[in-house]
């Protein structure tokens, strides 16, 4: 084994809890983020000898890694190993130009969370930060000499209408981001915000197969590669440089890489083991203190399982799947019968989803697994 090449670290601090969120998080706690960042590098220290000797990518997810104290955002940034890219997520409302410059010390790429922006809509999401938020967030980190820039966006909103969303897509080309990520907004059955909008989120997935195709056409008419299903980066034109500005990070999971998540509620998976630490905040800061890893739930992940998730993940990008080892996890029939209709392409034993497949996303894939 020569070492994950990816590192993710989840800090989990919010100012509010969005109704629709599903991730590990809790709101406020400031008192407690000095201890959870000695926390995290006890488990980076604990876990290191699973990294390779130089890293591809960091990624800091949350939660708001930029609520993060700055003291303990800096002491924890200045620890992360080398790593060819480092990413971090940011809440706009908490981008002054002095967490800017800060985060232009360690950090290549920003992934700042607008939404939308339509202030109703956002009323509606829960969100603090304002348009006018998105926008001097993406001057300052310009400003602090930062070149990679991604604004993440959700369509499907309750009260959302085909000009909110043709608005929101103009305002982020506005703002000229080197990336674009463009989710259908999931909300778990039984959170408050399925009860307060069930009806409304209904009426919007008959609407959602329009909205993903308004989000593809008009991000590749400005010039963006559709390289996943709900991802988006500039693409090279004739004057600029050759650059790969895809998210990076998670391109090595959906290739299938390795990678090893510290936090609480982090997954981690290599080789053949898959891990994801209690979410239980408490619980992982006691345990490092300790000494010992934190309390974790491990799955030993079969040929059958690591098959289905590679075509799965790999069936996501625009880039050819090689089928090598793969063949077990496909349906022959399926995938003839999906190739003659035109929703796949089975090329010199690589498959790769159509225009029209990718449209129809993991439908086609469902039904392509054995």
């Amino acid at each position: 084994m020569t070492g994950a090449r990816h590192l993710y670290v989840h800090l989990p601090f919010c100012s509010s809890r969005c109704g629709y969120c599903d991730f590990v998080t809790v709101v406020g706690r400031a008192a407690e983020h000095a201890g959870y960042v000695d926390a995290l590098l006890r488990e980076l220290e604990l876990e290191r000898a699973l990294l390779a000797p130089r890293l591809e990518t960091v990624y800091l997810g949350g939660g708001t890694p930029t609520l993060t104290g700055p003291s303990s955002l800096a002491r924890l940034l200045n620890a992360l190993p080398v790593a060819d890219e480092v990413t971090i997520e940011a809440n706009p409302e908490t981008v002054t130009s002095e967490l800017a410059a800060l985060l232009s010390s360690r950090v290549d790429r920003v992934s700042l969370g607008a939404q939308t922006f339509s202030p109703r809509l956002l009323e509606t999401l829960g969100r603090v930060a304002q348009p006018d938020d998105v926008r001097r967030a993406v001057y300052r980190l310009r400003d602090a000499g930062i070149d990679n820039i991604s604004l993440d966006l959700i369509y499907g909103i309750p009260g959302q209408e085909p000009a909110d969303l043709a608005r929101d897509l103009a305002e982020a080309l506005a703002l000229e981001p080197e990336h674009v990520s463009a989710y259908e907004l999931e909300a778990k059955p039984g959170t408050r915000f399925t009860h307060a909008h069930g009806v409304e989120l209904e009426r919007q997935a008959e609407s959602m197969e329009t909205y993903f195709e308004r989000v593809v056409e008009t991000l590749t008419a400005a010039g963006y590669r559709w390289y996943e299903t709900a991802n988006f980066c500039r693409a090279p034109s004739n004057d600029t440089a050759v650059r790969d500005l895809r998210a990076k990070h998670n391109l090595g999971v959906w290739l299938g890489r390795d990678y090893l998540g510290i936090g609480v509620g982090a997954v981690s998976t290599i080789e053949k083991r898959r891990w994801r630490n209690a979410p239980s905040l408490h619980r992982y800061v006691a345990a490092l203190e300790r000494g010992e890893p934190p309390p974790r739930e491990v799955e030993e992940l079969s040929a059958e399982v690591r098959g289905i998730e590679r075509v799965m993940l790999g069936l996501r990008l625009d880039e050819p799947l090689p089928l090598a080892g793969l063949e077990a996890s496909l349906d022959e029939h399926e995938l003839e019968r999906l190739t003659r209709a035109g929703l796949v392409a089975h090329v010199d034993g690589s498959l790769v989803l159509t225009k029209r497949g990718r449209f129809l996303g993991g439908g086609v894939t469902a039904r392509l697994l054995a």
